[in-house]
């Protein structure tokens, strides 16, 4: 049981993070390749201001998010002005930059040695110290997060995105400015994954920069894409399938190492699966839906005799 609720923990932390990187990634059109950058900023600085400085976990998490939306801020002023894989390279090489900051200043993140000892939560007293205490936590956390998110893409800022997302130019010649909308997108989705990175410090206790390379950033697409592009509900089905699904692995007499590389090996088979099947994801949005719907009842018309005409085959 107690193994469930870790996993449920990790759930709610990938939901963030998928949902999160949704806003860049979905709703406004930008490949973005450094997400396990945020989430390793949040969680470093909110484990060293709780374990060195001492400040309370809740001004942690804030200066954690707040410290991760900054780093977005200041990616997203010299590479918003490019497009498709060349801002996909440019954030990749910004993950890259930040995983080596992590191992390298090894007088502030002790290294490859990593930070130990993270003190657990406490609000107003009580302290969050077992799996099912944290779980609670993290599941209000999460559903505060997706709650926020909702609000920000269906409101007038979020339909912008989704303008940019479509068309560019046509937004520009609409009075839209571009690059400060998209800052703000990639700051608010650099900031929640600031919050998840908080929330996975204070939970594993440990965190070093081996949690924050570049295949973590790849699960997170990969999130985002088995859920579907541009759906908030999406992001959080891609983010519990991917968590649960390698689970039982665990279970089979193998080694570590083929454990481990048996994990990746269903990542990919996973989304190998859905390219074939499913390009748009499993919520995905499919432009090509209400003609399919309108063509299934156009040849039913045909087969029983209320149609004289066949109707054409969509492609």
């Amino acid at each position: 049981m107690a193994y469930l609720e870790h996993l449920l923990v990790l759930a709610s932390i990938y939901i963030i993070l998928s949902a999160s990187l949704n806003i860049i990634i979905g709703f406004t059109g930008m490949l973005n390749l450094g997400h396990a950058a945020f989430f390793g900023i949040g969680a470093y600085i909110s484990a060293l201001l709780a374990k060195v400085i001492g400040l309370s976990w809740i001004a942690s998490v804030i200066f954690g998010i707040i410290g991760a939306a900054l780093a977005g801020v200041l990616i997203g002023i010299p590479c918003l002005r490019l497009r498709g894989d060349y801002l996909a390279i440019a954030t990749l090489g910004f993950g890259e930059i930040i995983r080596a900051v992590m191992k390298n200043w090894t007088s502030v993140t002790r290294g490859p040695l990593g930070i130990p000892g993270i003190p657990k939560p406490e609000l107003l007293g009580y302290r969050f110290a077992s799996v099912n205490e944290f779980l609670l936590l993290s599941v209000v956390i999460m559903i505060i997060s997706v709650w926020l998110i909702h609000r920000i893409i269906h409101s007038p800022f979020g339909r912008v995105l989704r303008s940019i997302r479509e068309d560019e130019i046509a937004s520009l010649s609409l009075g839209k400015d571009i690059i400060k909308y998209k800052l703000l997108a990639l700051a608010i989705g650099a900031g929640f994954a600031g919050l998840a990175g908080s929330l996975y410090a204070h939970y594993i206790t440990f965190i070093d920069p081996t949690t924050f390379t570049f295949t973590e950033t790849v699960l997170m697409v990969s999130m985002v894409v088995l859920g579907g592009m541009g759906s908030l509900t999406g992001s959080i089905i891609g983010a519990i399938i991917l968590t649960l699904l390698p689970e039982p692995i665990r279970f089979v007499q193998l080694p570590t190492n083929v454990v481990a590389a048996s994990r990746q090996i269903i990542y990919s088979v996973a989304l190998i699966l859905l390219m074939l099947f499913r390009p748009t994801g499993i919520l995905g949005e499919n432009p090509n839906r209400k003609n399919k719907i309108l063509y299934f009842f156009k040849h039913l018309a045909w087969k029983i005799g209320l149609r004289t005409n066949k109707p054409e085959q969509l492609i």
